[in-house]
């Protein structure tokens, strides 16, 4: 693994955004469709992406608005975002610093707001709140939860973590905590917010990865891997390639993921 410069730990995801546009899963066509299809997307209107990270969704949705504006606390994460647009032509995006705190700001309204793997980190619901002033009055929210290949379910995930831990012993490998209280379930905040008509659609399906893949992916995450290996990074790779390479010689892998799409809107269908 190339190592690439930014270790900073000021923000919660800083140093990331070169993994994180590379290595960060995308959205399958049909989790896509469905958004477009419930969002009525017809090449009109504004979408809002909150939390956007190096545009994953931001990117697969613009071509079926007028504009899209993505916005996330991390200027690199905004950097990388603006470069992975140039490199693919899309034009009509405008990337803004800030975080789901600053709502409802000088943003104007938007038929679509989506929230992809984003909106355990905020206070959901204010965030609701501040959205009923942005969001057009038939408009629709988005928020979008799938797996984490970190989430030791198959032995090959289990096997990251125990290399992981002892390569970061003391209490080092654990993660910040999101904002959310995650025993409160999104659907729940929603029922008491301006948005409380959820639809709820979950997708299974198998996910591929590649030993250069996880190992980006470890370092696109909210841990600063990196910064907290130091000069054991390459030991740390080293040792994670051969224990995987025992495992399965091909060096391919399958993640089983639950991804969950929730549509709120003001209204029943």
């Amino acid at each position: 693994m190339t190592d690439r410069p930014g270790n900073s730990t000021d923000g919660l995801f800083a140093g990331t955004a070169w993994h994180y546009a590379r290595f960060r899963p995308g959205y399958p066509q049909i989790f896509l469709d469905e958004v477009i299809r419930r969002a009525n997307l017809d090449g009109t209107g504004r979408l809002l992406d909150l939390g956007c990270g190096t545009g994953q969704l931001t990117l697969a949705l613009a071509a079926h608005v007028a504009e899209a504006v993505g916005v996330d606390p991390e200027p690199e994460m905004l950097t990388e975002a603006a470069r992975q647009a140039h490199a693919r032509g899309i034009s009509n995006v405008t990337w803004a610093h800030g975080s789901s705190a600053d709502l409802p700001g000088q943003l104007g309204r938007f038929r679509l707001v989506t929230m992809g793997r984003s909106f355990h980190w905020m206070d959901r619901a204010r965030v609701l709140t501040a959205l009923d002033e942005m969001v057009e009055d038939n408009g629709i929210l988005v928020i979008a939860s799938d797996a984490f290949l970190i989430r030791p379910i198959t032995t090959w995930q289990r096997t990251i973590a125990d290399i992981q831990r002892r390569f970061l012993p003391n209490g080092q490998d654990e993660r910040p905590v999101p904002m959310a209280n995650l025993f409160v379930r999104h659907e729940q905040i929603l029922a008491n917010s301006p948005f409380p008509h959820v639809n709820r659609h979950v997708y299974d399906f198998p996910r591929p990865w590649t030993i250069e893949q996880v190992i980006g992916y470890l370092y696109s995450t909210s841990l600063p891997l990196r910064h907290l290996l130091g000069d054991r990074q390459t030991a740390f790779e080293d040792a994670l390639t051969t224990a995987l390479l025992d495992l399965e010689p091909t060096g391919e892998f399958i993640e089983p993921v639950t991804l969950e799409l929730l549509t709120a809107t003001r209204t029943g269908d």
